[in-house]
């Protein structure tokens, strides 16, 4: 599109004005038509003329006199109409003595037989005034215009008083539009002039209020996106320092291995090496997996039987949890249908259960409760564990944070899934009390899928 022919809000102002006027025109044209209509009714013209005319008329002695004094202001006043060149046919003038007959008549009338003159007269195109006295009768009838040429008038009328206000309109309302734009003309300069990956805050604050919430949004919209790009950097970093560990472990193990004459050195070097790969891998499955739940499409929701899902989960890992002598029990009724995201609900779970079996010690308990109410979908993990002091709970959903006091290998993800998949559901996590008074847990509280849309 061609730049001249692109809209613009000046444009679209200066023609919301023109509208404006052509409408304040109909509307006056309108007013002015319908107070003319009124007037006329009431008291036309030819009603002011042939009171005055009559007046005149009968001082008048004889009656040669009253029938020149007639033809003279018929002539004079149709002079006028002619000049006027907006009005329609001539004044029709009669004059009639005490018998009744026709002594003079106007030139218009002249044109129609006076009983055609008549009998307009008594319908809806002429006005009419008409006065006896004791030697004559007077009779005027002046015709109506018609309502096109009326309104066309009018609105001729009408049409300088709009020229004069017009510049004194739209010149000030020019300015002010002008004006108005100029903070967002400033704010696209700014914008334009920053670097690519300059995420700093714009530092305007422009004196319309009504600008103020643009700014805002967009102040906003940068620390969302400085927030977002410092936890990628910490991200990445803290990603790089978790798996350097293992991969040094690999690394040395793997030399070991390659120059180790003792079969038992050889295979203790083994058995860690292979502690390592099972670490870096699963870093790197919860990498994966935190940061595909970090770039998803918006949750797709499905209601599928969420019981049956964590029966099967825990399933899984009976094995791990019979080899740790450990009691894994579930709270939950045989059927519970739940509209979820499936992904995140079953992330959820596997992170919470391996959470649990990875810090409680041999011979603990763990419980799973999975339950609802009419709000949310409830599920808890709670444990007799070692627990999480009251001053490291602030941060233990941190990505990569590992709470003090233990020597359980982790990456620190597991409790960060959790709560990312949580938050793509509309829903929360939170801390809750251990068993037996020991150990610590944590609850998931998910919404509906129409609650979590709102």
């Amino acid at each position: 599109m061609r730049p001249w022919r692109r809209p613009t809000l000046v444009r679209r102002v200066m023609a919301a004005l023109g509208m404006a006027f052509l409408l304040v025109w109909g509307m006056l044209l309108g007013y002015e038509y319908l107070r003319f209509k009124q007037e006329s009714e009431q008291n036309s013209g030819v009603q002011k003329v042939g009171t005055a005319l009559y007046a005149a008329l009968v001082r008048l002695e004889r009656p040669d006199q009253v029938q020149a004094a007639v033809a003279t202001t018929a002539i004079w006043l149709n002079q006028l109409r002619h000049d006027a060149n907006n009005l329609p046919d001539d004044l029709v003038f009669e004059l009639r003595d005490r018998a009744g007959r026709l002594v003079y008549t106007s030139s218009a009338a002249a044109r129609r037989p006076p009983a055609a003159v008549a009998g307009q007269a008594g319908g809806a195109a002429y006005w009419i005034y008409q006065r006896d006295a004791p030697d004559w009768s007077l009779r005027i009838a002046e015709p109506k215009p018609e309502r096109s040429a009326t309104l066309g008038g009018l609105g001729r009328g009408l049409i300088p008083y709009l020229l004069i206000s017009l510049p004194c309109v739209v010149l000030p309302l020019w300015l002010a539009v002008h004006q108005g734009l100029r903070p967002l003309r400033l704010l696209a300069e700014r914008i334009a002039a920053r670097q690519r990956d300059d995420l700093s805050p714009i530092g305007m604050d422009p004196k319309y209020s009504e600008l103020r919430p643009l700014v805002a949004a967009f102040e906003e919209l940068l620390a969302k996106l400085r927030g977002k790009a410092q936890r990628e950097r910490a991200f990445i970093q803290d990603a790089a320092h978790e798996l350097r560990t293992p991969m040094a472990v690999i690394s040395t193990q793997a030399h070991v291995i390659a120059r180790a004459a003792d079969p038992a050195e050889r295979q203790q070097a083994q058995e860690h090496l292979n502690l390592a790969i099972a670490r870096a891998s699963h870093l790197t499955r919860q990498l994966l997996e935190l940061a595909t739940l970090d770039e998803m499409e918006p949750a797709t929701f499905e209601t599928v039987d969420v019981a049956d899902i964590v029966r099967q989960l825990l399933a899984q890992q009976v094995p791990g949890v019979l080899a740790r002598r450990m009691d894994l029990s579930l709270d939950a009724p045989d059927t519970l249908n739940w509209s979820v995201e499936v992904a995140a609900f079953q992330s959820i779970v596997t992170n919470l259960l391996d959470n649990s079996l990875r810090y409680v010690p041999l011979g603990g308990c763990v419980l799973v409760c999975l339950r609802s109410d009419d709000t949310a979908l409830i599920l808890s993990f709670a444990d007799d564990g070692p627990g999480i002091p009251e001053d490291q709970r602030e941060h233990i959903f941190e990505r990569f944070y590992r709470g003090r006091g233990h020597d359980t290998p982790g990456s620190g993800l597991g409790l960060a899934i959790v709560r990312q998949a949580a938050a793509r559901a509309g829903g929360s996590v939170r801390i809750i009390p251990g068993l037996h008074g020991k150990g610590c847990g944590v609850e998931v509280r998910l919404r509906s899928s129409r609650l979590a849309a709102q």
